[in-house]
């Protein structure tokens, strides 16, 4: 992808001159993607966009579910949970692995839909430092959940309630996890076809969904 050569305002934010002259995948191309049921993902030094027939989604209402064991450990409270103070830091955790999709295009672009204030982190920390966390895309009722890590027992997975609790407060109907895997079953994720899926995603882009959290300095 050839770096952006113009200004791009969203939000009312001008992308600075080092976002520009990176290779990125422009905001507003990731956010009609996103309003599409289409995201991307790096691959073999290519960006590639996927939709998939079925779509795996975490519910937010009384079917999300979360372990006893778990439930345990929310209450000894053994990590700090903040949001927005380590949006960077998080994707790098999260690219942590043998095998990632997350290259420095992936990573500029998302930091800067960050900066404008459409991805956000849900970070788990201690006195050593970030343990874990998760980050997404918030776009009017509808969270994009994009990737999480854990470096400490449970530390994703106290991200991801958290994620859950606030998304109910402030009012989104739809979190959606690209695909299903056993991790996110526990918690009731469940699955849902093509058609079906871009019929809630049209339904939640009409929801004012707000995430009332300060984003990094």
């Amino acid at each position: 992808m050839q770096p952006t050569r113009k200004p791009v305002l969203a939000n009312g934010v001008e992308v600075s001159d080092s976002a520009r002259m990176a290779a990125i995948i422009p905001p507003q191309v990731l956010l009609n993607a996103y309003a599409q049921g289409v995201f991307p993902m790096a691959g073999a030094g290519d960006i590639a966009w996927y939709r998939p027939g079925t779509r795996g989604l975490l519910p937010l209402d009384g079917r999300f579910h979360i372990p006893h064991g778990l439930q345990r450990t929310l209450k000894r409270r053994t990590l700090e949970v903040r949001w927005n103070t380590a949006f960077r830091e998080v994707m790098l955790g999260c690219a942590e692995r043998d095998e990632t999709w997350i290259d420095e295009v992936i990573l500029e672009s998302y930091c800067l839909l960050h900066r404008l204030g459409y991805a956000h982190s849900v970070e788990c920390w201690d006195q050593d430092g970030l343990q874990g966390g998760l980050y997404g895309v918030a776009l009017r009722g509808a969270f994009f959940g994009e990737s999480m890590f854990c470096r400490k027992t449970d530390a994703s997975k106290i991200a991801l309630v958290e994620l859950v609790t606030r998304l109910r407060q402030g009012g989104f109907v739809l979190l959606d996890t690209q695909w299903l895997t056993d991790h996110l079953r526990q918690f009731g994720g469940y699955e849902m076809p093509r058609k079906q899926y871009e019929r809630a995603l049209a339904a939640a882009l009409k929801v004012d969904g707000g995430l009332p959290f300060p984003l990094e300095a």
